[in-house]
Order: structure tokens, then C-alpha cells, then sequence
């Protein structure tokens, strides 16, 4: 096992991945910019490095800036969480050059999977389903247009480099497409320095299911169980669960056998997570993405299968088998995790504040990974979420009615809390019936959901 860890993130994550090092008797080293001294993970780590100011390009997205960190600490790895560089194929290889050793897949399947269009090249060639869509980018808006006119609106258009539910709209007609062509591109080649469009079919009801893979220091790749990702506002989730109430028995053991498939035809190592839509009228499903990293959804899958995703990352990034048998994986119960994001629950804008109160659930079952407390600053720099609030029951009836007294008792006071959103679903019967899809936060904005 290797001796000490830095951590290039920040938050709730990087608390995350302090908490497992420890106890695994590694020496830890925390990253912050100067917005983030007071938070917790910075007095938690065995060492902190003031990297920059609040402007994440100048600290946290900062190769230079985090190298130079783990260089003067002595630090033997770096972990990168997710978000900011932890899908950066340069980062990564630049990690791996420096001497160090880089917790996730290689550079290769980085950049593999980096690009939406090569991603689903790939997995239709590796026997990986995946929907109707351009195999090149659409350069022109000539070349959307024929797309659309041989997939069938609506399609959907999406940046090929984008991630993380941001590039991309949906067009019902020549019109919109045209104008959404136009947004997409420009958006993307703003955040990604890539305006490569991709046009692929889009599908008005689906479900958003991701598998949860590892790929490990002898060359297997597992998968540990899906997660169900449909309740999302602006194509980004806040509520996961898992296993996933569509699934009949076939579907799922369809599901992780094109992850693995997924996986091994990029030769992954470490945690990875193959996203899907899944067509609940068809009971098709469709390769969407890979994220080349840890998911912020991935307690829900500690909780049912009884391990530590992120010592299992360590691991084998050192080398060494699991502390799992693969073929012996059971899952047990039912998991949901909630998002508890500095946002407002009606509209969901960012309402930043600093935070007077703030008293989690306690209880069987519950478990609180937060990035703050009492006392601390939720800034406009950094992404809204402020805690994952997960729930482990016998069932998903279990899960569910611990999770509804957690929401009541989790309080936070100073910015906006988006806790009201929750208990609202936790009354709503589709979401309840476990029969909703991607649509079902639009649909209750607008009155159609009760």
C-alpha cells in the first residue's frame, strides 16, 4: 500500500478520501484555495498546501499548482476525486512522469472516453449497445440536419468533449435544431476548448442507470451493481438509488455484462462508472458515456455491497488484489442518496451563504458525507453541493421511510437548502411507485406529478 496520499480536490470529497487514507495508515495531504481555509478537510489532513485564490483555474485546476504541492510534501500519490482535473488525460500522464503515482485509469482510457463520439465507436465495436447517433462530428449544421433527417426527431445535440450533464439540448424540428446546433457549439467550444457536436436520437421517457465498474491490478474488470440516476434537474443528478426498481433479473445481468464489456474494451483500471439510458417501454438499454473516475453517487453502492470503494481505488493503484472476491459479491438491501446542494428547491439557482446552523441526522442506516458544518462558507466559486445524505435499508420500503425522517432532521440554516425538494418527492407517488424517468422533476414543477 502505498505510504502517503495528496488529495487534488476539495469539499466533501476530498473529506471522503482523507477519512479512508487514515484509517488505511496513509499520510494525507489536503490542497485549498484561499476561499476554502476554514472548511473541514484542510484541518483534517495530515498536511495542508495553500495552492491559489478562489478562481478554480488559478488552485484546483491547476496541474502546476497541485504537482508543485505534492512535490515539496514528498507525496507518493494523488488522488483526484471528481470534477476539476480527475478526467484530464494531460494531468494524469503528467502524474505518472513526475514520479507519482495516479490514482484512477490511465491516461489512454482517459482520453478514450473523454470524447463522446470515439466512446461510442468504441463500445459499438466492443458489442456495447448504443443508441442511434453520428459516428463523425456533425462539423456543419448541414451535417446536423442530415443526421437528424436519417435518426428521427427529436435528437438530441450534445457537445462530443462535454461531460457531466452540461452541452447539450434537445431538438424537435429543422428549426430547433438549428438553433440548438448553434448554442451547443459555441458552449462547448467556450468550456471545452472542443466544438465537436454530436447528434444522437433522443428519447422522451428514459431512465438514467450506470453501472458501477473497477478494474483491477490483475487486468479483470467487475461490476459492482447499477445505480439508478433518473431524478435530475438540467440534465444533473440529485437523487440516486440503488439497485435500480426498473430492472427484472435478465435486464440487470444484460446491464453489467456490457459494463464489464464496457471496461475491458479499454483496457480500465481502477473505478470507473459506464452510464446508460434505458428504455423502459422497449427494456432496451444504450451506452451513454464512461466517467473515468469516482462517482459522487458511490456510497449507495458501499452501503449494499459492504466495501470501501475508495480503498478499493487505493489498492489498486498500489498493486494489490481487493479486499472482495469478485465472483462472491451479494448485494444486500436497498440504498438512496440525496444531494444536499446550496440551491433553492423550486427553482434550484445557487443561493450561497455563510452557514449558521447546521445539525445532521443521526440513526441505523445513515450515513452523511459533508464537505461543511457550522460556522463555514458556502462561496459562488465552487459547485452547490454541500452534503450527500445516504440511507441503507432492508428494502427499498426501508430505505425509503429512513430516508424521510433523515430529510426532516438534517438542518441547515444560512444558504439556500434545496431539503424542502426532497420531503416534496418523498410525498410524490410516481417517484414512490419507483415507475418515474429523467422527466419526472419537470413533470412536478409543472403540476403533472403528485
Amino acid at each position: 500500500m502505498l505510504s502517503s496520499l495528496l488529495v487534488a480536490n476539495r469539499g466533501e470529497i476530498a473529506r471522503r478520501i482523507i477519512r479512508t487514507a487514515r484509517r488505511l495508515g496513509i499520510r494525507t495531504i489536503a490542497v485549498y484555495s484561499e476561499a476554502d481555509a476554514g472548511l473541514p478537510f484542510v484541518s483534517e489532513a495530515n498536511e495542508a498546501v495553500l495552492i491559489g485564490p478562489a478562481n478554480p483555474a488559478q488552485s484546483y485546476r491547476s496541474a502546476e499548482a497541485i504537482l508543485a504541492a505534492a512535490k515539496s510534501t514528498g507525496a507518493e500519490a494523488i488522488h483526484p476525486g471528481y470534477g476539476f482535473l480527475s478526467e484530464n488525460a494531460a494531468f494524469a500522464a503528467a502524474v505518472v512522469e513526475h514520479g507519482l503515482i495516479w490514482v484512477g485509469p490511465g491516461p489512454e482510457a482517459i482520453t478514450a472516453m473523454g470524447d463522446k463520439i470515439n466512446a461510442r465507436n468504441l463500445m459499438s465495436a466492443a458489442g456495447v449497445p448504443v443508441a442511434p447517433g453520428t459516428t463523425d462530428p456533425a462539423a456543419t449544421v448541414e451535417d446536423a440536419l442530415a443526421a437528424a433527417t436519417g435518426i428521427g426527431y427529436p435528437v438530441m445535440v450534445k457537445a462530443a468533449a462535454g461531460g457531466g450533464g452540461m452541452g447539450m439540448a434537445v431538438a424537435t424540428d429543422e428549426a430547433g435544431l438549428r438553433t440548438e446546433y448553434e448554442k451547443v457549439r459555441g458552449f462547448a467550444e467556450r468550456m471545452f476548448g472542443d466544438g465537436a457536436v454530436l447528434i444522437e436520437r433522443y428519447f422522451p421517457r428514459v431512465r438514467h442507470i450506470e453501472v458501477q465498474i473497477l478494474g483491477l491490478a490483475d487486468g479483470r474488470v467487475v461490476a459492482l451493481g447499477e445505480r439508478e440516476c433518473s431524478v435530475q434537474r438540467r440534465n444533473q443528478k440529485l437523487v440516486e438509488e440503488t439497485p435500480s426498481p426498473a430492472l427484472d433479473p435478465r435486464q440487470r445481468a444484460d446491464l453489467l455484462a456490457a459494463a464489464v464489456r464496457a471496461g475491458e474494451a479499454v483496457g480500465y483500471r481502477n473505478a470507473g462508472t459506464v452510464e446508460c439510458l434505458f428504455d423502459p417501454t422497449s427494456g432496451q438499454f444504450f451506452f451513454l458515456e464512461m466517467n473515468t473516475r469516482l462517482q459522487v453517487e458511490h456510497p449507495i453502492t458501499e452501503a449494499v455491497f459492504g466495501i470501501d470503494l475508495v480503498e478499493e481505488q487505493l489498492r489498486v493503484a498500489s498493486g494489490l488484489a481487493p479486499t472482495f472476491d469478485p465472483a462472491a459479491l451479494r448485494v444486500t438491501g436497498h440504498a438512496i442518496e440525496v444531494r444536499v446542494n446550496a440551491e433553492d428547491p423550486k427553482r434550484f439557482l445557487p443561493g450561497p451563504g455563510a452557514i449558521t446552523s447546521w445539525v445532521e441526522p443521526t440513526g441505523a442506516g445513515v450515513r452523511v458525507d459533508a464537505g461543511y458544518g457550522p460556522g463555514t462558507v458556502v462561496t459562488p466559486s465552487y459547485d452547490s453541493l454541500m452534503a450527500k445524505l445516504v440511507v441503507h435499508g432492508a428494502d427499498r420500503a426501508d430505505a425509503l421511510a429512513r430516508l424521510r425522517t433523515a430529510v426532516a432532521g438534517f438542518e441547515v440554516v444560512g444558504p439556500k437548502v434545496n431539503l424542502p425538494f426532497f420531503a416534496e418527492l418523498l410525498d410524490n407517488t410516481e417517484f414512490l411507485s419507483g415507475d418515474y424517468d429523467t422527466g419526472i422533476v419537470g413533470r412536478m414543477r409543472s403540476g403533472g406529478v403528485r
